[in-house]
C-alpha cells in the first residue's frame, strides 16, 4: 500500500508539472514505468485510491482564463507498446492508424461558417477558453462553407524548426525543454499576439460533431470532408489485421524528417457505428487505442561525463558510455541537460545504465541501475579554467561559466560586444563573425579595430565584397565614438545590463578609470546594486586579461559626453522589472529605455525593492512571476504601465 500511495504522489506531481505548469520533471519513459508499475500493484492487490492517476483523466485547471465544459467528455487512451496488442485490437476491422501529435489537444467550434469558440483539453470535462489565440493558428481557416454547428479536435504544434527559432530568442531562464511545452504555453497566453507571433498550427484527429450533414459509416469520409473546409488533418493510413506491421514500421522510418513532435501512433475502428457501439470504460474509449514506440533498451557503461561550454557560458553535461546498437544505429553519447537530471539519477563513474531513444531520435539515459552518486560537479570551465557557478533555469538547475572571455563564448561575447545596444557595429552578423574567427582575423574585441589590414582576405571573402568591406569598415569607425555605458554593457560583465552600466556610470561621473579602481563599499551603495552585482564587476576589473583588453581598446575609441535629460522624473527611485514578449515597444530594451528616461531603474530579477513587474502575461509560471507574487509585487501589462505615464 505504502509503495502504492508513493506511486500515485510522484505520478500526479509529474502530471501537474506537465499539465498546468508547461514543465517536465521526469521523462515519458520514466513516468510511463512507474504508471505501469502502479496499474501492475492495483491489478494485484485489488485496490484501487480514488487519487489514482489510472482513474483521473486529467488536472483541474489553474488559470485566468475562461472555463468552458466540453460538449462531450475527452477521455484518455489505453496504450500499448506491442504491435500484436494492436493486431488482436482491431481483429478483422478495418482500422485508421495516425500519428499520435506531441502537442496541446484543443476543440474548435464553429457556428454560420465562422470560428467561434476554441477550448483546451483541461481536464477532459472542462478546458479554457483560448478563442483569442486560436484565430492566430497559421494554418486554421477563420471562415469555412458549413454553417451549421461543427466541432472538432485536434493538436495545437509548434514546429521543430520553430520551436529552435523561438527558444534562441528567450531568456535563460525561460526556455522551454521541448516544442510542446512552448506551444502549450504560447496558447494558454492571456495576450494573442505572441500566439501570432510564435506560428502555432493545427492538425485536426477527430470530428466530433456536423449539425444536419450527413456522413457514411467509415471515419476516413470524415477526415476528407474536414480537409475538403481548408483543415489539415493527422497522417493517416487504411489498416488491417494484415497491415498494420508494415504501416507502423512506415510511420517509424518517417520519424526523422516529421515537421512537428510525435509521441506514438493512434488506432482507431473505421466503422462509425461499431465504434458508437462499443462505449467506454471509466477513463478510455473502447474504440481506439494509443500505440507508443516500444523504447529499445540497452545496458551500458557510464564511462565518462564531457563537460561541453556552449556559447551562452551554459556548461551542458554529456554522457559517454560503452557503445551500444539502438534503434539500428551505434550510439555512445546522450546529453543529460542540466545538473538536475544529473542529480536525479544519482550518477557516477563506472555505474550501470540502461539508454534508449526518446521518441525513436534522441539518445537519453533512462536509468541508473547502480546509483553511486560519486560525480564531481566541475568548479572550473573546461575551456577557460574560469571558476563555475550553478544557476537556476526553467527546467532545473545548470552549470555556467561567466567568462566572456571563454574561448568556447568568443562568438557571443563578440555578437554582444557589436550589438545596437552595446558598440553598434552594422554589419557584423553571427556568420560573419564565425569567418572572421575561423581565418584569424578576429580573436577578441580589440581586434574589430584592426580589421582593415585583411582589407583583401575580406572583399575577396564568398558574399563579401568592396560595398561590403567599406561599409564595415565605416560602422566600426562609427562606433570609435562611443556612450561609456554602452561601452560598459559592450564588456560582457556578469550580472551588468545596460540599466545597471548606466547607474554604474552614473554613480562615477562617466569615469572609467574611477569604475576600474573602485571597492565593493562604494559598489553596493548604488541603489539596488547588492553583494551579487558588486562582486561580478571588482571581479571583472581586477582581471588582468579584461584591463589589458581595455587597455589596448582605448588606443582606437573615445567616450562621448552623456546626454542631458530634460523628461520629468516620474520614474524617480522606482525599480522596474520587464519579462515576456511586449507589442507596443518594438522590443523591450526600448521599453526598458523609456523607463530610465523617466528615471526609474530596470533590473533582470525580481526583490523585495522592485516596485513593478512589467508582463503582458500575468499568469505565466515564469520564474519572475512566481516572485513577485510570493513578495506581494503587482504584475502590469505594457497597458497599465501606459497608464502610470499618463
Amino acid at each position: 500500500m505504502e509503495r502504492m500511495k508513493e506511486l500515485i504522489e510522484i505520478l500526479n506531481n509529474a502530471s501537474k508539472a506537465y499539465y498546468q505548469e508547461d514543465r517536465e520533471i521526469m521523462s515519458d519513459f520514466q513516468y510511463d514505468k512507474l504508471y505501469d508499475e502502479l496499474v501492475k500493484l492495483e491489478s494485484e492487490t485489488g485496490i484501487i485510491l480514488s487519487s489514482s492517476p489510472t482513474q483521473n483523466v486529467g488536472h483541474q485547471v489553474l488559470s485566468s482564463l475562461q472555463k468552458v465544459r466540453h460538449e462531450s467528455r475527452m477521455l484518455s487512451l489505453d496504450k500499448t507498446k506491442d504491435v500484436s496488442t494492436l493486431i488482436s485490437f482491431l481483429g478483422s476491422n478495418t482500422g485508421i492508424l495516425s500519428y499520435k501529435m506531441d502537442g496541446l489537444t484543443v476543440v474548435l467550434t464553429y457556428n454560420n461558417g465562422k470560428l467561434q469558440q476554441a477550448v483546451t483539453r483541461g481536464n477532459g470535462e472542462i478546458g479554457e477558453d483560448i478563442t483569442h489565440n486560436a484565430r492566430f493558428f497559421k494554418n486554421i481557416p477563420l471562415k469555412i462553407s458549413f454553417k451549421n454547428e461543427l466541432i472538432l479536435r485536434g493538436e495545437a504544434l509548434i514546429s521543430f524548426k520553430d520551436f529552435n527559432v523561438i527558444n534562441e530568442n528567450l531568456d535563460a531562464e525561460d526556455k522551454y525543454k521541448n516544442p510542446r511545452n512552448l506551444c502549450s504555453g504560447t496558447v494558454r497566453q492571456l495576450n494573442s499576439e505572441i500566439s501570432a507571433k510564435r506560428n502555432v498550427n493545427f492538425i485536426a484527429f477527430a470530428l466530433v460533431k456536423a449539425e444536419g450533414h450527413s456522413f457514411g459509416d467509415d471515419k476516413e469520409e470524415r477526415f476528407k470532408w474536414l480537409e475538403s473546409l481548408g483543415f489539415e488533418c493527422v497522417e493517416r493510413k487504411i489498416v488491417t489485421a494484415r497491415s498494420i506491421q508494415k504501416a507502423v514500421t512506415e510511420f517509424e522510418a518517417n520519424i526523422p524528417d516529421n515537421a512537428y513532435a510525435t509521441d506514438g501512433l493512434v488506432l482507431t475502428f473505421s466503422s462509425i457505428e461499431y465504434s458508437d457501439s462499443l462505449g467506454t470504460t471509466a477513463k478510455f474509449p473502447r474504440d481506439s487505442i494509443a500505440f507508443k514506440w516500444a523504447d529499445e533498451l540497452a545496458e551500458t557503461t557510464l564511462t565518462d561525463i564531457n563537460w561541453s561550454t556552449s556559447r551562452t557560458g551554459l556548461i551542458n553535461p554529456i554522457a559517454v558510455f560503452e557503445p551500444v546498437e539502438l534503434e539500428g544505429t551505434t550510439v555512445e553519447r546522450a546529453s543529460l541537460h542540466n545538473l538536475s537530471i544529473i542529480e536525479n539519477l544519482k550518477l557516477g563513474i563506472g555505474d550501470k545504465i540502461t539508454v534508449y531513444k526518446a521518441n525513436m531520435i534522441i539518445p537519453q539515459v533512462a536509468e541508473n541501475l547502480t546509483k553511486s552518486n560519486n560525480l564531481d560537479i566541475p568548479r572550473i570551465c573546461p575551456v577557460c579554467g574560469e571558476e563555475t557557478e550553478i544557476i537556476s533555469l526553467r527546467d532545473g538547475k545548470a552549470l555556467k561559466c561567466p567568462n566572456p572571455n571563454c574561448k568556447a563564448q568568443r562568438i557571443c561575447s563578440l555578437e554582444h560586444f557589436v550589438s545596437r545596444d552595446a558598440m553598434n557595429i552594422e554589419g557584423l552578423s553571427e556568420a560573419t563573425i564565425e569567418k572572421f574567427v575561423e581565418k584569424g582575423f578576429i580573436d577578441n574585441y580589440t581586434d574589430l579595430y584592426r580589421l582593415d589590414k585583411y582589407k583583401d582576405e575580406i572583399i575577396n571573402m564568398e558574399g563579401f565584397g568592396e560595398k561590403s568591406y567599406n561599409n564595415l569598415i565605416s560602422a566600426i569607425e562609427k562606433s570609435k565614438t562611443a556612450a561609456l555605458p554602452n561601452f560598459i554593457f559592450a564588456l560582457g560583465i556578469n550580472n551588468v545590463g545596460l540599466s545597471n552600466a548606466k547607474l554604474l556610470c552614473k554613480k562615477f561621473n562617466n569615469s572609467l578609470d574611477e569604475i576600474r579602481k573602485t571597492d565593493f563599499d562604494t559598489l553596493i551603495s548604488i541603489d539596488g546594486f547588492g553583494d551579487i552585482i558588486a562582486n561580478s564587476i571588482l571581479k571583472y576589473f581586477s582581471n588582468n586579461k579584461n584591463n589589458e583588453l581595455i587597455d589596448n581598446v582605448l588606443n582606437y575609441i573615445t567616450f562621448a559626453q552623456a546626454e542631458e535629460n530634460n523628461s520629468e522624473q516620474k520614474f524617480e527611485n522606482m525599480t522596474f522589472v520587464v519579462t515576456g514578449d511586449v507589442y507596443h515597444y518594438k522590443n523591450r530594451k526600448e521599453l526598458q529605455a523609456h523607463i530610465e528616461k523617466l528615471g526609474g531603474k530596470v533590473t533582470g530579477s525580481v526583490s523585495a525593492k522592485t516596485n513593478y513587474l512589467i508582463n503582458n502575461d500575468a499568469n505565466s509560471s515564469s520564474s519572475k512571476n512566481k516572485k513577485a507574487k510570493e513578495l506581494g509585487i503587482p504584475i502590469i501589462s505594457e497597458e497599465e504601465f501606459i497608464n502610470l505615464i499618463k
